[in-house]
């Protein structure tokens, strides 16, 4: 008998008895969290004096004005405003793509992928200290399957981030995503996306990817026009709702949305040339929307010239009426940024403000990255509001959101899991490490 194979099984008893005599560590005493008020996401109302008593990660009472439990450790966050942490639901933390019309394939072919995992991790952490304790990932951009990988690693606390579903690859049609225009001599180009043709192949790529470790997927409905047809989603979408997975659809056409819907797709991502017919479908199905105009409100604010602020104004008004039509019609809406540049990877924020700025209240705007946006990733038992049984994962400001919806672009403390990843409530009034806002129209 092999040596290894008499000797396993020793080694597993003696493990096994150390474990069970082993002592066992004391249990982490209460947190307690005090502020001046609480914003009540539900019903956008605030509760003067909150105390939050947190254990074991999750909270177990909040409440104003309520005891503190014998031998806790109390955090006084003093005159600040406390809400639940934000919900992302659409980032791509694997993207830092230079931001040049060649920048896409540039990315694709210079860099490792075990390079994209480590900025992944930049992506991650800067995304976390904004104030956003989860996030939808919503591909990996031509990474493969290290959004899993990231993911895996943060809950494992080898590295800082948001709690994250990651969708993999995403799905698009063959010819109909990025890079575009490379020589069709070359072999085993470089894909953003995994890209297919016909019923099968639909099916096989969205077993693969649950197969390793998606979260959700997401489908390319169209790319300027429609592109995978609806037989070709409805497999994709059957795989996934067998395995109790949500499809994310990227269409921005109306056929593309209507399309998707029929297919069966739970999320419309972007809409922003949406008629009112494909809009009332979405609310019909129950669908949401989530339409990505922060990038635009950062885009003609940014913008290197007056000819470019001009296109990017005029697009960004054009998605404005999208969503407030949106809103008018009670379609749920859920705040995604979209970032995927180094300049705006953290400055998720700015998609809160822009809904407000399309006409959402700003408790609406503030809902659809905390409740509403917790219902579409299914996670309203653990996350996106303050109560009982959910992660303590809570955010401080110092002003009133209500009053001013740009205070959650200066995010001051941050805490996931009872954890304090950040506290800048003692510095200097007006200090941040985020970039100012523009100015509004």
């Amino acid at each position: 008998m092999n040596l290894f194979v008499r000797v396993l099984p020793l080694l597993l008893l003696a493990a096994s008895a150390a474990a069970q005599h082993a002592p066992q560590s004391a249990p982490k005493k209460p947190l307690v969290v005090r502020a001046a008020r609480l914003l009540d996401v539900h019903s956008g109302a605030f509760i003067k004096n909150p105390v939050i008593v947190i254990e074991n990660e999750r909270i177990s009472a909040v409440g104003p004005g309520l005891p503190v439990p014998e031998g806790a450790e109390v955090l006084d966050l003093g005159g600040a405003t406390v809400l639940p942490g934000l919900i992302d639901a659409h980032t791509h933390l694997l993207a830092r793509m230079p931001e040049t019309p060649e920048g896409y394939a540039v990315d694709l072919i210079t860099k490792s992928q075990a390079f994209r995992a480590l900025e992944g991790a930049a992506n991650a952490r800067a995304t976390l200290r904004a104030g956003f304790t989860t996030v939808r990932d919503v591909e990996s951009e031509g990474a493969f399957y290290a959004d899993v990988a990231l993911r895996d690693a943060i809950r494992q606390g080898l590295v800082e981030g948001p709690r994250m579903l990651v969708s993999t690859r995403g799905i698009a049609a063959v010819g109909s995503y990025y890079p575009f225009g490379l020589s069709p001599d070359l072999k085993d180009r470089p894909t953003g996306a995994q890209t297919i043709s016909g019923v099968e192949e639909a099916r096989r790529a969205a077993r693969e990817q649950l197969g390793h470790g998606a979260d959700l997927l997401k489908i390319y409905a169209d790319w300027k026009n429609p592109t995978l047809t609806v037989e070709e989603m409805r497999a994709i979408i059957e795989e996934a709702h067998k395995a109790r997975r949500k499809i994310a659809a990227h269409a921005v056409s109306s056929q593309g949305i209507r399309n998707a819907l029929e297919a069966g797709a739970d999320s419309i991502e972007h809409g922003h040339e949406a008629d009112r017919a494909a809009l009332e479908l979405i609310k019909k199905k129950g669908a949401v929307l989530v339409p990505t105009l922060g990038y635009f409100e950062v885009a003609v604010a940014e913008a290197p010239n007056e000819q470019a602020k001009q296109a990017y104004d005029k697009r960004l008004q054009s998605i404005r009426k999208v969503v407030a039509l949106a809103h008018e019609l009670g379609v749920k809406i859920a705040s995604g940024f979209d970032a995927n540049s180094a300049r705006n990877q953290g400055r998720n924020a700015w998609e809160v403000v822009a809904l407000h700025r399309a006409g959402l209240p700003p408790i609406e705007a503030i809902r659809a990255a905390t409740s509403r946006a917790a219902e579409l990733l299914g996670l309203q038992e653990h996350v996106g509001t303050l109560a009982p049984g959910k992660y303590a994962d809570l955010i401080a400001l110092s002003g009133d959101p209500l009053a001013d919806v740009t205070e959650l672009l200066r995010v001051r403390f941050v805490m996931k899991g009872g954890l304090v990843v950040r506290n800048e409530l003692t510095s200097t009034p007006g200090d941040s490490a985020q970039a100012p806002f523009p100015p509004g129209p």
